[in-house]
């Protein structure tokens, strides 16, 4: 019997095709769990107990951020991936690096006031055209 059935220990561990891609995939998640958590103690804050989802302005807003990131985390990170794979690694890694920032502007502005959301969302939206675009033009060119 070997240890190592599947072999997720030989030669070939930590030989990640998009490493740069991989990384702000990470990024992009440790964001998520970042707003997840908000939401959890902006739940015990505002006092607004699961299953609800209406409080006050200000945990409505904590909470739009994480659900808004995770719709565009959803058109996101398919993307960020066939960018990486179509076009190049560091072309995908950079502008998913862009599309964090535009998120991270994006929370901060929104948990402030909600008219305050725009430059973020903007940014995030103008790199997943970018992305997209990337995406189909090395996927098209690979036929």
């Amino acid at each position: 019997m070997t240890i190592d059935p599947w072999h997720v220990f030989t030669t070939n561990f930590g030989m990640m095709p998009a490493p740069y891609t991989a990384f702000v995939t990470l990024l992009d998640l440790v964001l998520y769990f970042i707003l997840t958590f908000n939401v959890a103690r902006a739940r015990g804050k505002y006092k607004v107990t699961a299953p609800n989802i209406d409080g006050p302005d200000a945990f409505l807003r904590i909470f739009r951020v994480q659900m808004n990131t995770l719709e565009q985390m959803a058109m996101h990170l398919p993307l960020l991936w066939i960018a990486a794979f179509a076009m190049d690694d560091v072309f995908a890694a950079a502008f998913g690096a862009v599309w964090l920032l535009g998120r991270i502007l994006y929370a901060r502005g929104y948990y402030r006031k909600a008219k305050s959301r725009s430059k973020g969302f903007i940014i995030s939206m103008l790199v997943n055209g970018v992305l997209f675009l990337g995406a189909l033009a090395g996927t098209i060119a690979s036929f």
